[in-house]
């Protein structure tokens, strides 16, 4: 247990985990970590400094439910100045006068969000985007503008996002900028002026356009084949002159990129060898301070000698991978997580001119208590050469050979699992399974060549790669062939689904979280403002009906014979509950063994804690029912009978 010393504090230890620790344990495992302290609210969470540098904003329970606190930094004043009852509030970020606090907030997982704002005074927050079946975002915030802010709404035409002015103060909004029907994103610069936006042709290449004022025309600033995977504008310059992009041209792996906005010339500021570059940092006055590379930790590369100070000592005050989650106007202070994997995430506050960190809080100080796992990464070669990367954590104080294990399947697919915690892995871990990881191709991050190989092999390679992960753990000794389970959300519901219809021997069980059965479907019922990504779907996942139907766990339903845990979110817009209801149906058609889940007041995964909780006592059960795992008896409060379809 790390023990700070800034302030007395009084750590309050959930009764369940009193009685888990007073419990005899087993000689080889920890005693069970009660879900409770794993999937409950987090203590505090998601904080964010003031502009001025005077208070924090951040996320905590009021009433059972995460709601926005505020508090002055230094004192114990802490208040709730928003909170709703039906639904935890999963973000917030302060408006440019610190005066107030914004947050997004949607109703049951729909994902049309709207921007609301409290103020710090107190009084009811106010809905700044009233508009009922409209997406609303914060798009920008200049700390130096206090009285504008930018958004973007799909207010006028449901498929595309217009950029709007919005005056936080008053909630006044006026259109700003017009989509012309194919912009799919925005870039602000200094001043808070829209100059460049992004668009996918529909033969897959990519365009960015540029112009030099609002009064100005838009023109191309430069064009990527569709081989060379997702640029991302990052940022301009203080200036205004330069825009700055990480993008795979002339490379295999994404580089960050300066472009002369006159001229279309670029130079090259930033190459990983192996990995691409995840973003860049700004200064709060659009200064390009440091390049984010996640390899198999997060690194920074830094172009500002100062911050590679301020980062030396941030290293070597406390360890574990170090974000900055943002700083105030004059760039005195940052707010710092660190991130390590076996513990929670611990936030302060970093002080530039004396170079001391100051703690603010752990989200989850209970598990400073407890034995974790660590996670570590791994490597192995797929069926075909390709070297494939990933983490495996294993369970605390067993031998790690022929363990029961879960296969973890990140979503996306274009995206990837990292290092650091998550309470997940660690509960599963503390069950007694090893968990692995497998960044398969078509996962992001390690070169285009390596995103590119997972074009339409959603049922092919991207699937076998997951099995040959499975390989390789039976055969370093780790795994138990005869006890695996695959496991995933999204796009890792689907190769849960995939897995099992297309490779029926291969895992003793799986769980489906929102993934889809049937990639036409799927497709057909996206929402109108994925619209404009179209051509990417249609390269990565297939663009012609027998495609698509032939990586479609739906047709091969007949072939499952594993048991099968699916949990769904009514409002899914991503994932229709269609996908979910129509796999289920066949699978009860042919006599297949299919648990299933729909939570009325959810999306696309579960948001609130109790709706996670029932989930996870429903798969620890399922996992011990099938691997012989350890497993937590269901609470009262966990019980699922009323959500079973």
């Amino acid at each position: 247990m790390r023990i700070q010393w800034t302030k007395l504090s009084v750590l309050v230890i959930p009764l369940a985990l009193i009685a888990t620790l007073a419990a005899p344990a087993r000689a080889d495992l920890p005693p069970l970590i009660p879900r409770d302290v794993l999937f409950g609210n987090p203590e505090k969470a998601a904080p964010a400094i003031s502009p001025d540098g005077v208070r924090l904003a951040y996320l905590a329970p009021s009433n059972g439910v995460l709601a926005v606190w505020v508090k002055t930094i230094g004192r114990n004043d802490d208040r709730v100045v928003a909170s709703d009852p039906n639904r935890p509030i999963r973000n917030v970020t302060w408006a440019p006068n610190s005066l107030s606090v914004l947050y997004t907030q949607d109703k049951n997982g729909d994902e049309n969000s709207h921007i609301l704002a409290a103020g710090i005074a107190g009084g009811a927050p106010r809905d700044l985007t009233p508009y009922d079946g409209v997406r609303a975002d914060i798009l920008d915030i200049n700390l130096a503008q206090p009285h504008a802010i930018l958004i973007q709404m799909n207010k006028r035409d449901k498929s595309v996002f217009d950029v709007y002015r919005l005056d936080p103060a008053t909630g006044k909004s006026t259109l700003d900028t017009q989509n012309p029907g194919s912009v799919a994103g925005w870039v602000a610069d200094a001043s808070l002026q829209v100059r460049a936006s992004f668009t996918q042709h529909a033969d897959g290449s990519y365009e960015i356009d540029v112009r030099d004022a609002p009064s100005s025309k838009w023109r191309k600033l430069v064009t990527f084949s569709a081989d060379d995977g997702l640029p991302s504008p990052e940022g301009f310059s203080a200036d205004g002159k330069s825009l700055y992009v990480t993008a795979n041209a002339g490379a295999n792996v994404a580089r960050l990129l300066k472009y002369d906005v006159a001229t279309g010339k670029y130079s090259m500021v930033y190459q990983d060898p192996a990995y691409d570059v995840d973003s860049a940092y700004f200064s709060s006055s659009h200064r390009l301070i440091a390049a984010r590379i996640q390899r198999e930790h997060l690194e920074w590369a830094f172009f500002d000698p100062a911050y590679q100070l301020d980062f030396a000592a941030l290293i070597a005050a406390h360890r574990g991978d170090i974000r900055i989650l943002g700083s105030d106007r004059a760039e005195h202070t940052l707010l710092i997580s660190y991130t390590v994997a076996d513990g929670p995430v611990s936030y302060y506050l970093y002080d530039r001119y004396t170079k001391t960190t100051s703690f603010l809080f752990s989200a989850r100080p209970a598990l400073d208590l407890l034995a974790l796992a660590n996670m570590q990464p791994i490597t192995y070669q797929a069926r075909d050469g390709l070297t494939i990367h990933g983490y495996l954590t294993l369970p605390v104080g067993v031998e790690p050979t022929k363990l029961p294990m879960v296969m973890l399947v990140h979503g996306g697919p274009w995206g990837r699992d990292v290092w650091g915690y998550s309470g997940t892995v660690q509960w599963l871990a503390n069950r007694g399974y090893a968990v692995l990881q497998a960044n398969f191709r078509g996962s992001t991050g390690y070169g285009k060549a390596f995103l590119n190989a997972g074009d339409r092999q959603w049922a092919g390679t991207m699937r076998t790669d997951l099995l040959d992960a499975k390989d390789w753990a039976v055969t370093q000794g780790y795994a138990d062939a005869k006890r695996v389970a695959i496991m995933g959300g999204s796009y890792g519901g689907y190769a849960t689904l995939a897995a099992l219809a297309f490779s029926p021997d291969a895992f003793t069980c799986g769980v489906d979280i929102v993934g889809p059965s049937n990639l036409n479907t799927l497709l057909a019922s996206i929402p109108p403002y994925w619209e404009t990504q179209r051509a990417l779907f249609d390269r990565r996942m297939g663009d012609t009906v027998d495609i698509l139907n032939a990586q479609s766990p739906l047709f091969k339903a007949d072939q499952i014979k594993a048991p099968l845990l699916i949990g769904q979110g009514l409002h899914d817009p991503r994932v229709n509950v269609r996908e979910s209801d129509q796999i289920v149906a066949a699978m009860r058609q042919n006599g297949r063994p299919v648990t299933y889940i729909v939570f009325p007041d959810e999306g696309h995964g579960f948001a609130k804690p109790e709706n996670t909780k029932r989930f996870n006592a429903a798969v620890e059960s399922f996992l011990a029912k099938y691997l012989y795992g350890r497993d937590e008896p269901p609470k009262r409060d966990e019980n699922v009978s009323a959500f079973l379809k």
